[in-house]
């Protein structure tokens, strides 16, 4: 059965993806699924993991207490993967491995959002800093305490690359430290990051994948919250763009009543545009520099991009969204408490370690620093809120 799997994906991929009997392995060895390619088994491992479900209370943008329709770490993450899938199957790449890296990009996000994360790394800057990219990793590795044998998940290599979209140097350095510790995993997973290499396609593809959702989606949240409106956001060309062509196909929806169905049909065809950009984008730089494998793949320059034009205008995109929706007053005076939620947190629990529910069977050799800044980092905005609050007994948001 493997080996029908694994003889049907190979017809449909290219030299150039990820085939899954050709993966560098696991961590730990593991008999093969009878049925399940090792990528497909890693998502399902992502999928029923503590750190995926907590996603769906972890914010995006808006704080998870703030409405109940605004997108949430986990919703964000399953447009990932919707948007990968979609362009890995054009392009003759693995959609399992994208669906998986996608599913587990944000596994190490803090509560909050990225005020969360800053105030974390302030919090953690004598004691190593901290990464959310880093901390998604240590998810997988480590912190998923689910299995006899082993810590964590144990990954395929190739997970566990995609995952790990950003790292410092010094991460790196001792990730390969430790890599070296494990058998079969030549050229560790934080190699890149050291020899300027790349990682797979898959991986490439994964990270657009979240630059698309995140633009496009940030919009329809920030519209919908009131912060930005169809105005302020027919100034920025590339929207204004597929707003006019979405007036000219349909001229009611311009009207005052169907605003909101003009922004979506805005959204989808500036997402779908992006979308099919990069498909062209990466053809053509594909079929230039003609990569014969995965090996040719992580030598060559970056694989999967926009053109040059979508890149600038994306880029002017998100220079509006910045300065409108991320630093918003009503946005930047929510992120403030969050911080100081964080580092008061981290104070709390450094100086009364008991006061963490942790699993007992977890044998933790760790810096109590670094135990504080794993636990807080899994937290759910409103699990923070609450600790907080029973920690210091001030209420700092209305929920």
């Amino acid at each position: 059965m493997q080996r029908a799997l694994g003889t049907d994906l190979m017809l449909k991929l290219q030299p150039y993806a990820c085939l899954p009997e050709q993966s560098r392995g696991r961590r730990f060895p593991e008999p093969s699924a009878p049925t399940r390619t090792p990528f497909q088994r890693d998502r399902d491992r992502i999928v029923h993991s503590t750190a995926f479900r907590r996603l769906v209370y972890k914010t995006q943008v808006f704080i998870n207490h703030e409405g109940d329709l605004f997108r949430t770490r986990l919703t964000h993450s399953l447009e990932v993967a919707q948007l990968g899938r979609s362009m890995a199957r054009t392009l003759g790449l693995n959609e399992d491995l994208v669906e998986t890296i996608a599913l587990a990009h944000d596994l190490g996000h803090t509560p909050f959002g990225h005020a969360g994360q800053d105030a974390l790394h302030e919090c953690m800057a004598a004691h190593g800093g901290f990464e959310h990219n880093l901390q998604s990793l240590r998810v997988v590795d480590h912190l998923e305490a689910r299995y006899p044998g082993f810590d964590g998940l144990n990954l395929c290599f190739e997970s566990r690359e995609g995952i790990l979209k950003h790292c410092s140097r010094n991460n790196a350095s001792a990730l390969e430290k430790m890599e070296a510790s494990y058998p079969g995993q030549s050229g560790g997973v934080a190699q890149r990051f050291l020899n300027g290499g790349q990682p797979s396609l898959e991986a490439q593809l994964c990270n657009l994948a979240d630059e698309i959702a995140y633009n496009c989606h940030d919009i329809d949240d920030g519209v919908r919250s009131g912060l930005l409106s169809m105005d302020q956001m027919l100034e920025v060309p590339l929207f204004r763009k597929f707003a006019d062509m979405a007036a000219h196909q349909h001229p009611e929806i311009a009207q005052a009543k169907k605003q909101r169905r003009w922004l979506y049909e805005t959204i989808r065809l500036m997402l779908s545009d992006m979308v099919y950009d990069v498909m062209d984008a990466t053809r053509a730089q594909l079929d230039a520099l003609k990569p014969v494998d995965v090996s040719a793949v992580r030598a060559a320059p970056s694989l999967v991009l926009f053109s040059d034009g979508m890149r600038a205008q994306t880029r002017e995109l998100k220079h509006f969204l910045f300065k409108h929706l991320y630093r918003h007053e009503q946005v930047m005076d929510t992120m403030c408490k969050a911080k100081l939620i964080v580092a008061e947190l981290f104070d709390a629990y450094v100086s009364s370690p008991e006061e963490m529910h942790q699993d007992d069977d977890i044998v933790n050799e760790l810096s109590i620093q670094r135990q504080v800044s794993d636990y807080i980092a899994g937290m759910t905005d409103r699990f923070a809120l609450r600790e907080h609050e029973r920690l210091t007994g001030r209420r700092m948001f209305d929920v």
